[in-house]
């Protein structure tokens, strides 16, 4: 067996095993004692629910009318579900990982027509606001992005509610809000923006 064969194999034996491990972890609740779908947190009255390991799911959660508010227990799910009970709000497009909730191709403050909703860029003019919907990019182990409703914001954090953070984190979190210049940056280097409803006419 020449080298080339040898290096091959071993390259796939070992991404076999991080595949393994990943698929692994992801699907474990990792020591919480906490079942899957037990209610822990809720923001304005919108339950908040634990998921176990980050890439379980539970089955579609449908509306009575049939609304696409995402998978069980998953980070999209609860930001669509508060979006529609607390709001009346029906995206567009129901269906999507938390990764496309932001347009890349969108000016700061356009209008994001899949999520009907206003969308700022991270460090653009527009301060974050309770209520937006707060969204990051992909990580090397979690390509689907994140999406969270921000809570609370003072001049020094945004505070967020989030479902599905891992089974060894919080359902808030607290990120440091920073004013560069004119603009507004939450410091987090995943964060791309924010989505917002727009404020209706008189």
């Amino acid at each position: 067996m020449n080298k080339t064969i040898k290096w091959l194999l071993a390259v796939s034996v070992v991404t076999a095993v991080v595949f393994g491990a990943y698929q692994l972890i992801t699907r474990m609740p990792l020591g919480s004692s906490i079942a899957p779908g037990t209610q822990i947190d809720e923001l304005n009255g919108v339950g908040i629910f634990y998921n176990g390991g980050v890439n379980q799911s539970y089955g579609r959660n449908l509306t009575a009318t049939g609304y696409n508010l995402g998978l069980r227990y998953q980070c999209v799910e609860f930001i669509k579900r508060y979006y529609y009970e607390r709001f009346g709000h029906q995206m567009p497009d129901s269906y999507g990982h938390a990764r496309t909730f932001f347009d890349r191709t969108l000016p700061d403050g356009g209008w994001n027509k899949q999520r009907a909703l206003l969308q700022y860029r991270n460090g653009g003019v527009t301060m974050p606001a309770p209520d937006d919907i707060i969204v990051y990019a992909p990580s090397l182990f979690n390509p689907y992005g994140h999406v969270a409703i921000i809570a609370e914001v003072n001049p020094y954090a945004v505070v967020i509610a989030q479902q599905n953070a891992g089974p060894v984190y919080s359902s808030r979190e607290a990120i440091p809000l920073v004013q560069q210049g004119s603009g507004y940056r939450v410091d987090n280097s995943r964060v791309l923006g924010w989505l917002r409803l727009p404020v209706p006419a008189d």
